[in-house]
């Protein structure tokens, strides 16, 4: 959003002189600066009751979470020899001997 420059506000309060006239402009002025400060008391309370709000209620407890593992040792047999992967499974192009 472009900043208003002097230039520009001088046009708007000429026309502003111009629409209202010059008995009706002060009064105007009086009523939007009240209307203004009335808006900032008013969301300054409701600023002040959110945060406090906030900072009463306390936050949610931390959940901690507990991974159990069990630790198995490989179990071989005393005699086995080991089998290799390729041995077990045969290839894709190989089809199985009845």
């Amino acid at each position: 959003m472009p900043n208003i420059g002097p230039g520009e506000l001088l046009v708007i309060l000429l026309i502003a002189l111009l629409v209202f006239g010059p008995k009706k402009l002060p009064e105007l002025g009086k009523s939007l600066g009240s209307g203004i400060r009335e808006f900032r008391k008013g969301t300054q309370g409701l600023k002040e009751e959110l945060e406090g709000s906030f900072r009463e209620t306390p936050g949610p407890a931390p959940v901690q979470t507990v991974v159990a593992q069990a630790v198995v040792p490989p179990v071989t047999p005393a005699n086995a020899t080991p089998v290799s992967p390729q041995a077990v499974t045969p290839a894709a192009d190989e089809t199985p001997r009845s």
